[in-house]
């Protein structure tokens, strides 16, 4: 039996993150839908979360904006009026948690496991050299 939280497709919370990791590259909706072989009409109306895509522009929208389709589709990641970033660290405190750090959260939040392990082993091995 499914979760409840992955039974249902919320696809205005799918749109919701489309916008915000498009607005995050400063893509238009027009540079967007133009990279996409869409309508910029088309990709409003996935943002806004009226519209079901196919799981090819699922794809296709996934790669061109460098996040994961899990990401895309995982119910427990909510995009709403406030930053994805202040949900994530609303456990610390925001002077601890340095620009620097928001970033790199970012980038791996859209990363793959095999590209989030590949990162892993990769900084583990610099580490001591850096020190």
């Amino acid at each position: 039996m499914m979760n409840d939280s992955l039974s249902v497709l919320n696809l205005k919370n799918v749109g919701a993150k489309i916008r915000f990791e498009r607005e995050r590259l400063n893509l238009t909706r027009e540079k967007f839908a133009e990279l996409l072989n869409l309508s910029p009409y088309y990709i409003g109306q996935i943002e806004r979360g009226e519209r079901k895509m196919s799981i090819e522009t699922l794809v296709n929208i996934a790669n061109t904006l460098h996040i994961s389709t899990d990401y895309l589709l995982d119910n427990s990641y909510k995009i709403d009026d406030q930053c994805l970033i202040s949900e994530s660290f609303s456990q610390y405190n925001s002077d601890v948690i340095d620009d620097e750090l928001k970033e790199l959260f970012f980038i791996l939040k859209r990363c793959s496991k095999k590209e989030i392990d590949l990162i892993k082993d990769i900084t583990k091995l610099i580490i001591p050299y850096i020190k």
